[in-house]
């Protein structure tokens, strides 16, 4: 009990609306409400204060015949001078740039102040009323009543002072009105009653507006500052610390093992990953540091006070052994990891851009060190940003220049020893830098958007080059995850067949469980609508995801490819081959096709045959050709005979 009630008295003084039945804060948001009752009170107080300094001088004429003129002057002197230099001191305060947090103890100070102002102005009827003439009296109700107004105008978001200042002056007008038994005063009693309950009760009143109207504009404004999933600082809040002061140390962190995390166990996991994750680097993070969520799984801090290169090491550190101990998801452990790219101002950049694309460089060759890995920004780092830039630009007018072009590579049928069609892989021939590989590029276009442009490319050149073809061969496209963000390429996978002539059943899309799993929600709808148009569906990569069998429930795929990782090693490692001979057999089971990747050995070629896999692809059979020599190769009979041998 003792407890709850010195809580209460500690909100009490410290403004804290909650103690009157007003709206309830953390402390961080009361902090900020003082903040702006406290602006409020100094705009008013210059004015206040002369007001009073002003009143003080009318008081000491208004008694200058009274038998207490000498206790008025000495008063008027008092309550003047202090008035001025408080009133002084708030005008130079005001000039300050207005505070975004105001403690407790400060309220309790403003409080204290309203209370010694108020006592002041409350000695006045007790000791001068009686004996002052009836204009003297005059004057004393007159200032006592402005005083009441006053303190109420000024305090009105803070009912405490407002309390602490009018009290002492009812309490000294109820004084005096109780020397006398005047019935005239028990009137004046009751009206001064009354217009102190409307005074308060309006002071209550537009506290609670005030302050519900301050918590609304700082929810506002953490809605724009804040990453709603983490509760961090978001990029905006980041950058608006970094121009702040730069010179300091830039952290930028990225989880590797996000995406893992949520292909494997859903969205709802990975939001949970994050949430754990933010709250290990919030332990990790001292006063001077600003950690903040600036996209994705990327995360940064900015730190001052850095005397050697060392001290920024000795964090980064800090920050990689968070992630030592697993994390619990759902029930799960499951290992985390972060790389760190470091970049130090102003040794690395002067502005606040220059600062986050040498982070981002730095975090590059961090993320391509392994897991945990720590990196310094190097001006090796900015030639290979620069280069990915360029590249970047160029692949922006690469369809327009005709730069990129499609080769295939043949599935073969094992029982009929035929070809049945063609998987299309993009190039792409650079005019400086030759023949660019996919890897490469194909991220860069995602990154950039424009795998969609890119996309719709390959869609309608594969579409056109199997109209050359005979009916019986198909033609399969891998399509990205970032492509089912467009939901305009179903109309573009109509409009290419159309204007093909070809069967949409001779079209098949080459999908990942990764893609499934993706951010992007459209995916399963227009893979459904492909379905129902009569386009075949492949589920590539299949045994490297997490959650395939589920999805071979979800969705009638035509074709599994087993990925050529276990084609690989099946000859010489019982578990790989196990791993195949199962996925052969649950596919026949639910007669679903399946294609084993990456053969290249004619030992792979028999062992598959016998385990009744139905179509094979890999160098064995042929690399990638150009449409040209497509023709040739289903017409080489001796290509025939090897597929048989």
């Amino acid at each position: 009990m003792r407890t709850q009630l010195t809580s209460y008295v500690a909100r009490l003084f410290a403004g804290d609306l909650s103690a009157f039945g007003g709206p309830a804060t953390d402390e961080a948001v009361a902090g900020h409400i003082r903040a702006e009752q406290m602006s409020l009170v100094l705009g008013y107080s210059v004015g206040i204060m002369l007001a009073n300094a002003c009143n003080a001088v009318v008081l000491a004429i208004a008694l200058w015949h009274s038998p207490d003129w000498r206790l008025a002057l000495v008063w008027a002197v008092l309550v003047a001078g202090a008035a001025i230099a408080f009133g002084l001191q708030s005008h130079a305060a005001r000039r300050i740039t207005k505070p975004q947090f105001v403690s407790r103890r400060a309220m309790h100070r403003l409080v204290r102040n309203a209370f010694i102002l108020g006592t002041a102005w409350g000695f006045v009827p007790v000791a001068f009323f009686a004996d002052a003439s009836s204009g003297g009296q005059l004057v004393i109700t007159c200032l006592c009543s402005g005083m009441l107004a006053g303190g109420a105008l000024a305090f009105a978001t803070i009912p405490i002072a407002a309390i602490a200042f009018t009290a002492p002056i009812f309490a000294g007008i109820a004084i005096c009105l109780s020397r006398d038994g005047d019935p005239a005063y028990v009137l004046v009693a009751f009206l001064v009653v009354v217009y102190g309950i409307v005074l308060l009760r309006a002071v209550f009143v537009y506290s609670f507006s005030f302050a519900r109207r301050v918590i609304r504009q700082i929810e506002a404004e953490r809605t724009v500052r804040q990453d709603p999933l983490t509760q961090l600082p978001n990029r905006f809040a980041f950058n608006e610390t970094l121009d702040a002061s730069l010179k300091r140390l830039a952290l930028l962190l990225d989880l590797d093992r996000f995406k893992e995390v949520n292909d494997k166990f859903g969205h709802p996991a990975g939001d949970e990953f994050l949430m754990q994750v933010a709250n290990r680097l919030q332990r990790c993070t001292r006063a001077a540091e600003h950690v903040a969520r600036i996209g994705g799984d990327e995360f940064a801090l900015v730190m001052a006070n850095l005397a050697r290169p060392e001290d920024a090491l000795e964090i980064a550190e800090r920050f990689v052994a968070a992630f030592a101990e697993p994390f619990q998801i759902e029930g799960r452990q499951i290992s985390g990891a972060t790389s760190v790219g470091i970049v130090l101002a102003p040794r690395d950049g002067n502005t606040a851009l220059d600062i986050m694309k040498n982070a981002d460089a730095a975090l590059y060759r961090a993320k391509k060190a392994g897991p945990g890995s720590v990196c310094f920004f190097e001006q090796a780092d900015d030639r290979l940003s620069r280069d990915r830039k360029a590249l970047q630009s160029d692949l922006e007018g690469a369809v327009a220049r005709n730069e990129l072009f499609l080769v295939f590579q043949p599935f073969l049928e094992l029982g009929k020893n035929r070809i049945t069609g063609f998987e299309a892989l993009l190039r792409w021939q650079h005019p400086s830098r030759g023949l660019v590989p996919p890897s490469e590029f194909i991220a860069i276009a995602e990154e950039t958007g424009l795998i969609h442009e890119i996309g719709e490319w390959v869609i309608r050149r594969a579409c056109a080059t199997l109209a050359d073809w005979p009916e019986d061969i198909r033609v399969a496209v891998n399509f990205s995850a970032a492509q089912f963000h467009n939901t305009a390429i179903l109309q573009t996978i109509v409009q290419a067949l159309a204007d093909a002539k070809v069967s949409p059943s001779r079209l098949e899309i080459e999908i990942t469980e990764s893609m499934l799993l993706s951010k992007y929600g459209s995916a399963a709808s227009i893979l459904n609508a492909l379905l129902q148009l009569g386009v075949t569906v492949a589920l590539d990569d299949f045994g490297t995801g997490f959650s395939s069998l589920t999805y071979l429930r979800k969705l009638p795929f035509s074709r599994i490819k087993i990925d050529q990782s276990f084609i690989r090693d099946m000859l010489a490692q019982p578990d790989c081959a196990a791993i195949v001979k199962s996925v052969i057999s649950l596919a026949r089971d639910l007669d679903i096709g399946v294609v084993a990747e990456g053969v290249e050995t004619a030992d792979q070629l028999e062992y598959l045959r016998q385990t009744g896999c139905d179509e094979v692809q890999g160098y064995l059979i042929s690399r990638p050709v150009s449409a040209d020599n497509v023709p040739a190769l289903l017409n080489t009979r001796k290509l025939r005979a090897i597929y048989a041998a």
